[in-house]
């Protein structure tokens, strides 16, 4: 013996193929763990695109009035917001568009009569206004009354002196005008089912 004590074994490096340390697998499990989030809220936000759209596709393929509808079809005349009483040529009567007062009325019966201008505003939201000349038989106003409150929101029922017939249904760029002796609820709630909320300017 030389006197020299033993060295130590040195021990043997880790091989490429050997098995990664606890911390690296914790990084792996960490960024695989991320991956998946992302790819989740990825998923979640282009079903949210889809439903978006697909929303806004049906509530515009809805907003559109029947093409055969009843009445009549009127040309579109505009939907400038013009102070009250300005002076315009509507192209019926009642009007159907055109010029009209910022501000709508609220949706409901009124025994008195309300400003054309401020009506038409209505219907570019999609409402239905019924109008009858003064006079008419009450049990009649009655029944056209009973329509506001059978079908709620964008229904308004108001006398008009300037009509030319017993009564007017008015919608945007719609109209049906009769007698009372033409009368039926049929006919007055086909029209409002037919162009009720489907005015240019969609609200609820």
């Amino acid at each position: 013996m030389d006197g020299q004590q033993p060295k130590p074994a040195e021990q043997a490096a880790p091989t490429e193929s050997g098995r990664a340390s606890p911390p690296k697998e914790r990084e792996l499990r960490i960024a695989r763990a991320r991956r998946a989030k992302i790819l989740k809220r990825s998923a979640l936000f282009a079903a949210a695109v889809v439903v978006v759209v697909g929303g806004i596709f049906l509530l515009v393929r809805s907003a559109r009035a029947p093409a055969n509808g009843p009445g009549t079809t009127i040309p579109d005349q505009g939907a400038e917001h013009i102070a009250l009483g300005t002076p315009f040529e509507y192209n019926s009567n009642p009007p159907t568009s055109g010029p009209h007062f910022a501000t709508p009325a609220e949706w409901g019966v009124y025994q008195e009569e309300i400003a054309d201008q401020i009506l038409i505003h209505n219907l570019e939201h999609g409402g239905v206004w019924i109008s009858y000349t003064p006079g008419l038989d009450p049990a009649l106003v009655a029944k056209l009354e009973g329509f506001h409150h059978e079908f709620g929101r964008k229904i308004i029922v108001a006398p008009r002196a300037a009509n030319d017939t017993n009564i007017a249904l008015a919608a945007w760029n719609h109209l049906d005008k009769f007698s009372a002796a033409e009368f039926s609820e049929e006919r007055v709630r086909a029209f409002i089912k037919a162009y009720r909320n489907r005015g240019p300017e969609f609200v609820p």
